[in-house]
């Protein structure tokens, strides 16, 4: 059984949320729902690395906010049934934080280092030999009398990921030898992770109640997760605590979810393009000026999605709403709107 543990708590996780997340976690890959080609790469390059009796390859994992990065970095330690060190970018502030914790690694070790775009520079070039020679070059002294001392690291496997692959360095990219993308989920899949949740939580899931919810939770399983959270809640207050589709629809209508699984921003980034902006196109930086979002929340969060659900198109010029935007929302279509779109 793999072992974590958790240098840094990142601080957009509260503690209750933490420890829902990780109760629900799979911890095999034939847990593991969805990313089937992932699956099956990574049981092959496990395997195989077993057999030689090595450390596995460096692994790189990239997609969107709640897709399975880290759910999926906890299941290559559980399959390795090794030690699972974890942190992330923004915590590891100086070369020695990084230093510290590579030294302390033990052999077949894995490090996770979530948000990996975000290691300051001086901290990256210290991985580099680390992920290339399993070593890592110190700097002793200083002035002309100072010297460079190479140690020696165990061989352990560092696992990566980032929400944004274009924000990383290619030196940095290409030492890893996996390099897997996360993507949506298919609503089957989202129905067989809620029907897992609801088993381990003891929740009583109407079959009905779980395929309405699949089609509302963003394609994203912590998205999944947190929607069957918050409908149990809803369940135990007014609906003796079965979670059937009135249920559901209740609760999904009280958080503003609706039928394609937008929340409250999603719709307002929609409809501020097309009642504020024509339609568009219009810079995203205007749409955050405009609506008092975040633009980097709006690019990483609202827009992805936005954008798989052709709701929402890129050009050269800007962001344009899509016919399926107007639709959705019940707008009437502007004649050029296809001219835009180009």
């Amino acid at each position: 059984m793999a072992k974590v543990i958790n240098n840094v708590l990142t601080p957009e996780e509260q503690p209750e949320e933490q420890t829902f997340d990780i109760s629900l976690r799979p911890k095999k890959l034939a847990e593991y729902v969805g990313q089937s080609q992932i699956k099956e790469s990574l049981v092959i390059a496990i395997r195989a690395a077993q057999h030689r009796k090595e450390a596995l390859d460096h692994v790189l994992l990239y997609g969107g906010p709640g897709l399975g990065k880290t759910t999926l970095a906890h299941v290559i330690g559980e399959e390795l049934g090794t030690t699972v060190r974890v942190t992330s970018g923004p915590a590891l502030e100086r070369a020695g934080d990084l230093a510290a914790i590579l030294t302390n690694l033990a052999e077949g070790d894995i490090l996770f280092i979530d948000e990996i775009h975000r290691l300051p520079r001086a901290v990256e070039e210290i991985l580099y030999p680390a992920l290339e020679d399993f070593a890592i070059d110190i700097v002793v002294g200083k002035g002309p009398g100072a010297r460079t001392l190479r140690l020696d690291l165990p061989h352990c496997t560092i696992v990566g990921a980032t929400t944004r692959l274009a924000l990383l360095s290619g030196p940095l990219r290409d030492r890893f030898g996996l390099t897997f993308h996360l993507d949506y989920y298919t609503d089957e899949d989202i129905a067989a992770i809620l029907e897992r949740s609801a088993r381990l939580l003891n929740i009583t899931l109407d079959p009905a109640a779980k395929q309405l919810l699949s089609t509302r939770a963003r394609r994203t399983p912590r998205v999944a997760n947190r929607l069957l959270k918050r409908v149990r809640d809803f369940a135990q207050v007014r609906h003796d605590g079965v979670v059937t589709v009135p249920a559901a629809t209740a609760a999904l209508e009280q958080l503003g979810i609706d039928t394609l699984g937008l929340d409250v921003v999603d719709r307002r980034v929609l409809t501020t393009i097309i009642d504020q902006f024509n339609g568009g196109p219009v810079g995203l930086s205007t749409v955050a000026a405009t609506t008092g979002e975040d633009m980097q929340t709006l690019e990483d969060v609202v827009e992805p999605f936005l954008l798989q659900m052709g709701l929402l198109a890129r050009t050269p010029r800007g962001r344009v709403a899509t016919p399926a935007a107007y639709t959705h929302l019940e707008r009437e279509m502007p004649k050029d709107l296809q001219q835009r779109l180009v």
